[in-house]
């Protein structure tokens, strides 16, 4: 065989071991969705899929507010979404176009934050959130992080490589506001970047953990993270009814990422080369 040809095919063969290895995860969770616990713990476990999903859901929506909990995460993630776009938007414009005074250093100070762990915000968070009144309040999840450090850089960095100044000075010379040129000129072009970080966003949002667990108290006000984490126990857990739950949560996941992956890719790549 053409050693030319070789390469490819073993580069090939190689990503689609390391695929099929990812995805066996996904492929046993939708799997044990429907089986029963006696079943997914049976040696040899089960391939294949079974018919015990409507129980499963059953004993799901029994033991939790389920529909409730997955409407709250909903809520949170779009919320978060939409305030991280504005807010990182305005001030990665900010950042690339306008010139004032100590404007690097305060750069500097939002890029700083990203060089501090999670967990050293978890305290002043609760203490925060309780002087606020917040606790147990979707708004606790959504607000804190609304314009993140990482998002502010994106749009810095797509806003200087992608929009010119002369775009922005002309339209300042047939009179547009700041408002306008912002909402008329900068937005449009930023989609790419918007579509990045929006996705970036809702994701993170969908998935998180800790940010429940330390504002959240009822179990009504949970999101999904938070209210599966509840179902588990030392002795009795329901694995056939929490794999149903987490193949649920998953679902909107996959079918955003399917539909915007080339978005992804798109936003994190434009102006990496020039």
């Amino acid at each position: 065989m053409n050693p030319h040809r070789l390469a490819p095919m073993a580069a090939y063969a190689l990503v689609g071991i390391g695929a099929l290895i990812m995805l066996a995860p996904f492929y046993f969770m939708f799997v044990f969705a429907t089986h029963s616990r006696t079943e997914i713990f049976s040696l040899p476990p089960p391939i294949w899929f079974g018919d015990d999903l409507p129980g499963n859901l059953k004993i799901l929506t029994e033991r939790l507010p389920f529909w409730r909990n997955l409407g709250w995460s909903l809520y949170v993630a779009i919320a978060s979404t939409v305030l991280t776009l504005l807010f990182c938007s305005m001030g990665g414009y900010a950042f690339a176009r306008f010139d004032f005074k100590h404007k690097n250093a305060l750069f500097a100070l939002v890029m700083g934050t990203m060089l501090l762990p999670s967990f050293m915000n978890m305290i002043p968070t609760f203490m925060i959130m309780d002087a606020l009144g917040w606790i147990d309040q979707p708004r606790a999840l959504y607000i804190p992080g609304a314009a993140s450090a990482f998002g502010i850089f994106l749009m810095r960095q797509f806003v200087t490589t992608a929009i010119p100044k002369d775009l922005i000075e002309a339209a300042r010379m047939d009179g547009c506001g700041e408002l306008g040129i912002y909402w008329r000129i900068v937005l449009p072009l930023l989609k790419p970047a918007l579509g990045t970080l929006g996705l970036i966003t809702f994701i993170a949002s969908w998935n998180n953990f800790i940010g429940p667990l330390i504002v959240m108290r009822s179990p009504d006000m949970y999101t999904l993270p938070l209210a599966l984490r509840s179902l588990q126990s030392p002795v009795n857990t329901e694995w056939g009814a929490l794999m149903t739950g987490s193949a649920i949560a998953t679902l909107p996941l996959v079918v955003l990422f399917m539909l915007s992956s080339r978005q992804l890719i798109s936003g994190l790549t434009t102006g990496a080369v020039k």
